[in-house]
């Protein structure tokens, strides 16, 4: 009686831990950007933010989801694309908005600046459909990434229906969405090497990327999934420990005068 009690206690506390691993893959994700998106929403300034993050993070995730069609993988990975996805499209729906109006109001400065407040405040708009390389993802509108976002998923959806029996097409399809979530960090790294500095990134964020790319690639080898999502799991690490170099180099060594200025605090990262 006593075995079977156990046996029932064990099983309770393992499918617990199943539930709580399940709901980790799903919604970790998008925990960093919660705070992302208050920060932003608070100071009203996404100039710590790149929206590039939120391409490369799209880009992986259809990849990912049409390579599901080539080759099963979890329904859990499934939902955690679909869910980082919305996620972005929020976060580009709001750094778009902040950008405009931060873009009006310094255009309203200058005008008054300069006494020229009866003449008509305009900003050039940038569009998708311009198909000016030169505004790539610097659009004026919400809509534009929509519709990039469309496009790019239409176009890689038809090549892979046409080469969906190509296991060469399916398992490279797999290696492209994994790499390409691996390198989401690289932009950060970049640009705190061509800064000298880290200032302007949080600590806090990148600690939580890190934690969580570790916990996302434990749990690749665990549950056996395709060896190019753990080895790309991997390299997700790889860069976030770089990144973390930077920051205990950069504020022991400081290459560049800290500003007094009042610094917006934002960062981004995927899971």
């Amino acid at each position: 009686m006593d075995d079977e009690l156990f046996d029932q206690i064990v099983a309770v506390f393992n499918s617990l831990v199943s539930w709580v691993a399940a709901g980790a893959m799903v919604f970790g994700g998008l925990v960093p950007y919660i705070p992302q998106y208050r920060d932003i929403r608070r100071t009203q300034n996404a100039e710590g933010f790149s929206t590039y993050v939120c391409l490369v993070l799209l880009v992986a995730n259809i990849l990912r989801i049409l390579f599901r069609f080539g080759r099963y993988f979890e329904t859990l990975l499934l939902w955690q694309s679909i869910i980082m996805i919305a996620t972005m499209l929020i976060m580009l729906n709001l750094c778009t908005n902040v950008r405009m109006a931060t873009e009006l109001n310094t255009k309203r400065r200058s005008f008054i600046a300069t006494d020229s407040k009866d003449e008509e405040i305009r900003i050039p708009k940038r569009l998708f459909l311009d198909f000016d390389w030169n505004h790539f993802w610097s659009w004026s509108h919400f809509v534009d990434y929509l519709q990039c976002v469309l496009a790019f998923t239409l176009v890689a959806a038809y090549i892979t229906y046409l080469f969906l029996d190509s296991a060469v097409f399916v398992e490279s399809l797999g290696f492209l969405a994994v790499f390409t979530e691996a390198m989401l960090g690289t932009p950060q790294l970049h640009c705190n090497y061509q800064n000298k500095s880290t200032e302007g990134m949080s600590i806090k964020m990148v600690l939580m990327w890190t934690s969580g790319d570790t916990f996302k690639t434990g749990y690749f080898l665990l549950t056996q999934a395709p060896v190019q999502f753990w080895t790309c799991g991997l390299l997700q690490v790889f860069v976030d420990f770089a990144i973390l170099f930077q920051v205990y180099y950069y504020s022991r060594y400081p290459q560049k005068p800290v500003s007094h200025t009042v610094s917006h605090t934002t960062s981004a990262k995927a899971l």
